[in-house]
């Protein structure tokens, strides 16, 4: 229908935590996110009712529709199924998780989701425990890429379950990455899932499953851009 939704999640060091998703004509979901985390008592709103929110609490309709994606949908019209395409370039997400000097831990997550799906489908990113988890005691963790894969295996969560067990965050986020591609070896050629964790050492590491998947990464020393390991 041409119509953009939004999607996004956060979580603070005190399992507080705000959602919105199938959010429309509302930039900043993420904002819109922290606004139902600190002045409401849910986790998650969504569709019409995220937009009543936003909009009651000062938030202003925009279309946020650029000539470029305008072109670009009017393109798919003419030659595609109406049925999500899955590929590598027609999602993106950006997740934060992050460890501050007094050593407590944050995440958030923001998506527009897959590109030409399904209206009313909703992804991994406003999930807590799938795009997003954050456990002060251990560790946080999100995700990028086809979020229904991500769903399937609380993805998040689980990463931060096995660092609590004491894997490193990298080896927790390959198997979180392997869980997938167990359960579902044939369809996961084809997908794109990356995972990014950080533990209470501040300890961090990604994986995913083709390659390609970068994170940036912050701390005292500078900025660096690495290379996720993959499984493929």
């Amino acid at each position: 229908e041409g119509i953009t939704t939004l999607d996004a999640c956060i979580m603070d060091e005190f399992y507080n935590c705000g959602s919105v998703c199938f959010l429309e004509k509302i930039k900043h979901p993420i904002s819109v996110a922290r606004k139902v985390m600190e002045t409401t008592p849910h986790v998650m709103l969504a569709g019409s009712g995220a937009q009543q929110f936003a909009l009651e609490n000062g938030f202003e309709l925009d279309d946020y529709v650029n000539p470029e994606s305008e072109k670009a949908w009017h393109e798919w019209l003419k030659t595609s199924e109406y049925k999500p395409i899955i590929n590598f370039e027609n999602h993106d997400t950006i997740g934060i998780v992050a460890l501050d000097a007094h050593g407590n831990l944050g995440g958030a997550c923001s998506t527009s989701g897959m590109a030409y799906k399904i209206r009313g489908r909703v992804g991994d990113s406003p999930i807590i425990g799938a795009g997003l988890y954050v456990d002060n005691e251990v560790g946080a963790c999100t995700a990028t890429g086809t979020g229904e894969e991500v769903i399937r295996i609380a993805g998040s969560h689980l990463v931060v379950e096995k660092m609590r067990d004491g894997m490193s965050p990298e080896d927790a986020c390959r198997y979180a990455v392997e869980r997938m591609i167990r359960i579902r070896p044939e369809q996961s050629k084809t997908l794109q899932v990356g995972f990014i964790a950080v533990n209470k050492s501040g300890e961090y590491g990604g994986y995913c499953i083709q390659p390609g998947f970068q994170y940036a990464v912050h701390t005292n020393e500078g900025n660096v851009l690495v290379d996720a390991r993959s499984y493929y």
